[in-house]
């Protein structure tokens, strides 16, 4: 009983150690013929590369591919990842990899500059580089790839800031040139001559305002710190906004309102501030209809970065297209020409908004409907010390501070 037992067991044993031996024989072998594949299909970085190249093309700013001279990837950054030039192992982008082919052939260095698709887009979107090959050691081609996108957006908008601004000064600098030629040849009709002087007058006011503009423009443009920064009552910036729109407010029969919070301070530079709000209260009045209302309202929101101030203008204007209002903001861009020139519009009055409320820590952003009007939001970090000062009344004589006043502590109504 013992020695069949015994017998058992050593078969046992014999039977797993021979299983194990199966088992290690196969893997052993498995990877010996894989082996060989891997390497063919993508040779040792390290040994390939000449010495250094490595490092070299890891702080490149450029997109870096380097192909062997099966034109397999033996290495690529991941910003060549990134822009969708290299897939699978493989240069995918057609125009490249003929370059990578003909430099490999005769050792001369090209360049030249593509438009691409934009992966994932689906709307034609062009990607712009530029892309230069060159040979690297005996067996391999490097190809260098910069993004040239951003650069031609920024050259195109430099072009039509340019363009702009020439034909802006040329329409006043035209009119005043006829007009003064217009009183020389009346000198002898002292009615013509006043009607023109007038005339030249409101040309002489639109150039100056162009160019206080693009000061002002040029000015919240740059990156400096502010100047002059320090808690501003929004009270004061609003009933300031409406004093700047009083004339047109009263040719138009509009109404004017304001209310919401009071006794809010926001931080920044006041002179900008005043600016970026009463071009956007001169903005709802120029584009409001005759007998129509313009409401002004200051708010305290809550936000992770801590507490914001809104204040939100409205008007009951003819209202923004929805294809417009992704350019409003624009330099020069105007929704309706003919009514911006008529009203003596410049075209730079919401990039300066913009602008502004970029330089303090906030932002501006519209809603509009066509034809029942819209609403521009500016939103700015609150002054931290704006709670722990007592309430001031608004200098303005035409403000009401009625607390139980329906529309707010300021109301003004010119006809």
């Amino acid at each position: 009983m013992d020695v069949n037992a015994a017998v058992a067991a050593a078969a046992a044993i014999a039977g797993l150690l021979t299983g194990v031996i199966a088992v290690l024989t196969f893997r052993w072998s498995e990877r010996e013929q894989a082996r060989p594949t891997r390497s063919s299909m993508r040779p040792d970085v390290n040994a390939v590369l000449p010495p250094g190249v490595d490092t070299v093309l890891s702080v490149l700013r450029s997109s870096a591919v380097v192909l062997d001279e099966s034109d397999s990837v033996v290495k690529a950054s991941s910003a060549a990842y990134a822009l969708g030039l290299v897939r699978g192992g493989k240069l995918a982008v057609e125009p490249m990899l003929h370059m990578a082919r003909d430099t490999r052939r005769d050792g001369e260095i090209r360049q030249v500059e593509l438009d691409l698709p934009r992966r994932g887009t689906g709307r034609g979107e062009a990607l712009a580089v530029s892309a230069r090959v060159a040979p690297l050691g005996s067996r391999l081609v490097l190809l260098l790839v910069e993004d040239l996108t951003e650069a031609r957006r920024i050259e195109a908008v430099r072009r039509d800031f340019v363009a702009n601004v020439s034909h802006e000064l040329k329409t006043p600098t035209g009119a005043l040139s006829l007009l003064s030629e217009a009183v020389m040849d009346a000198s002898d009709d002292p009615e013509a001559v006043t009607r023109f002087a007038g005339r030249m007058q409101i040309e002489a006011t639109r150039l100056t305002n162009l160019v206080q503009e693009l000061i002002d423009l040029s000015r919240v443009q740059n990156d400096d710190p502010l100047e002059d920064a320090e808690p501003v009552r929004v009270d004061e910036l609003v009933a300031e906004a409406m004093d700047r729109s009083r004339h047109a407010v009263s040719t138009k029969n509009i109404t004017m309102a304001a209310g919401g919070t009071d006794g809010l301070y926001v931080w920044g530079n006041r002179g900008q501030l005043a600016a970026a709000l009463g071009n956007l209260v001169e903005n709802a009045v120029n584009y409001s209809p005759a007998r129509t209302r313009v409401g002004i309202a200051g708010r305290r929101i809550s936000a992770p970065g801590g507490d914001l101030v809104e204040i939100a203008v409205t008007d009951q204007g003819i209202g923004i297209s929805e294809k417009d209002r992704e350019r409003i903001f624009e330099r020069f861009y105007r929704v309706d020409p003919a009514r911006s020139r008529a009203t003596g519009g410049t075209g730079l009055g919401l990039a300066i908004v913009k602008h502004v409320a970029a330089s303090h820590g906030g932002e501006v952003t519209v809603w509009s409907s066509e034809g029942q009007g819209s609403t521009f939001t500016l939103r700015l970090p609150e002054a931290a010390a704006s709670r722990d000062r007592s309430p001031v009344a608004a200098p303005d004589d035409d403000v009401d501070d009625s607390a139980d006043d329906a529309v707010g502590p300021y109301e003004t109504t010119d006809r």
